[in-house]
């Protein structure tokens, strides 16, 4: 799939000064949009007005008619840019012109969103099936990753798998992590007598910013943070106050997105013995949890954030009180 280039400050200083200007308004009302939110949004908005410059004669984002932004997002499917990359910029210029309905309904009355149920969006691309991680797997995963002395990697799967969080929320962990108490909780032995329990660790991170903005504390176990600890033993001191990070002009700084993706390509993948990614962690563990140990959906959908449990149940087979996410440690 082709990806469009990001747009140059000589591009930019072309497109006219309205929607210039509608752009900045926008992105600095927004204040509900996280930086990463902020920033994608600002990328797609970009493009669509440079190709509204190249190809509607620089037109204001308040004249553009329903016809022409679907020729636009013709263009887009003819240069062969995937459904999800189409849609994003679809979405975008469809916030900006509800921005504007809303919040420019004096200046422009009658200006509405040019981006109606008529316009059918693309067709989704075909995408590789999503197999999550057997129990089996994930243990051979974790023991060879030890094995290779890849204590970062090894902290990161741990963590980002307990957590049942995403790669950008993994990324926002810091170092004091390892200085958090425990929350002592007693679970029955599996196999036990029926009166026998024993003792877990659960841990909560600081507050995270979570997809869609929202602020949560995620819930991880204790293998998980031993393994952090043995991580930060191993890296020694340095100024960098994030968990995970990559060497960059002889220092370290907080580590990026495509270097998860290339661990998965790269190391993961090759030890599970076919293609993970990511995302294949917080799949893996909520399907362990509801299919293999019987574990309460409700928790799970706790665990991983998710407003309804049908989310939860649909896409990968979350939580406010600790009570239930413990019970999955």
């Amino acid at each position: 799939m082709k990806k469009l280039n990001a747009v140059t400050q000589e591009q930019w200083e072309e497109v006219c000064e309205f929607n210039r200007d509608i752009l900045q308004s926008f992105l600095a009302d927004s204040v509900e949009l996280s930086p990463k939110s902020k920033k994608a949004y600002e990328s797609n908005l970009k493009i669509w007005f440079v190709w509204v410059k190249d190809n509607l004669n620089n037109k204001r984002q308040i004249d553009i008619k329903p016809l022409e932004y679907k020729r636009f997002q013709n263009w887009m499917v003819n240069r062969g840019c995937s459904s999800a990359d189409t849609n994003n910029k679809r979405a975008a210029i469809s916030s900006l012109n509800g921005y504007i309905e809303i919040y420019y309904h004096d200046d422009y009355p009658t200006f509405r969103n040019f981006i109606n149920k008529s316009i059918k969006r693309p067709p989704k691309n075909i995408v590789r099936e999503k197999i999550p991680l057997t129990k089996e797997e994930f243990r051979h995963l974790v023991d060879t990753l030890r094995s290779m002395n890849e204590y970062q990697m090894l902290a990161y799967v741990l963590f980002t798998f307990e957590a049942g969080c995403r790669r950008e929320e993994s990324r926002q962990v810091t170092k004091d992590i390892v200085a958090l108490p425990p929350i002592i909780k007693k679970r029955p032995v599996d196999g036990g007598d029926c009166d026998a329990t024993e003792e877990v660790k659960v841990y909560y991170t600081k507050p995270i910013r979570c997809k869609g903005g929202k602020i949560r504390r995620l819930a991880f176990g204790e293998e998980a943070m031993d393994a952090m600890k043995q991580w930060l033993a191993i890296r020694g001191d340095d100024d960098c106050p994030y968990m995970f990070v990559t060497k960059y002009g002889g220092g370290v700084r907080q580590i990026g997105e495509t270097t998860f993706n290339n661990w998965f390509t790269n190391t993961i993948s090759p030890i599970v013995g076919r293609s993970v990614h990511p995302h294949t962690l917080r799949a893996s563990r909520a399907t362990q949890a509801v299919v293999e140990d019987g574990k309460d959906v409700e928790a799970v959908r706790q665990l991983l954030g998710h407003e309804d449990s049908s989310t939860t149940m649909n896409f990968y087979i979350v939580r406010e009180e600790d009570d239930a996410v413990e019970g999955l440690f």
